[in-house]
């Protein structure tokens, strides 16, 4: 009953992962169809008879037609575009866009040393990196340090039971 209604409530999903899909070339025939296909599959689920599953079948190879002409049209309008001067200039445009977002700007390529001088060849920059983790991996830790001229103080302690109430301290327990 609760799966039926849960169902009937959120749908089913296929459970694959949506991928980012290269959509700039939609246009509203496209959105729509895929929105009736979306709907179609939504009934489908929902009533699982042969009539739902034939229209939603039927409304996926007509989204795939469609889809096709679409990325089609607009491929053609794309190099039509780039075979004119201003077409040319995007087109060079993009290519530098491209080459840009294909670097890798979190890459370091300056570093100070231990005086505060830049280093920017490609030995040294790695090499001060090897020494800093060095130093960094292997320093004492601060906490385990004992601090010298400091008195520790014993006591005793009372115990705490699990129901939060304190127990006194025994001696034999020392």
């Amino acid at each position: 009953m609760i799966r039926e209604t849960e169902r009937k409530v959120l749908g089913v999903s296929s459970g694959r992962r949506k991928e980012d899909k290269e959509t700039w070339w939609w246009n509203e025939e496209v959105q729509d169809s895929i929105r009736r296909k979306r709907l179609a599959k939504k009934k489908w689920d929902m009533d699982r008879t042969e009539e739902n599953r034939q229209e939603y079948k039927e409304l996926q190879h007509r989204v795939k037609r469609e889809v096709s002409k679409a990325k089609q049209k607009a491929y053609d309008e794309l190099y039509t575009r780039l075979d004119t001067r201003e077409g040319e200039k995007d087109l060079y445009r993009l290519a530098r866009q491209r080459d840009r977002d294909g670097k890798d700007l979190q890459q370091v390529r300056v570093i100070k040393n231990r005086d505060g001088r830049v280093l920017t060849s490609e030995e040294s920059v790695p090499r001060r990196w090897k020494e800093y983790f060095e130093e960094l991996m292997n320093e004492e830790n601060e906490r385990e340090k004992r601090v010298e001229g400091v008195n520790s103080v014993e006591q005793k302690v009372d115990k705490i039971r699990k129901d939060g109430s304190q127990e006194g301290f025994e001696e034999d327990e020392k």
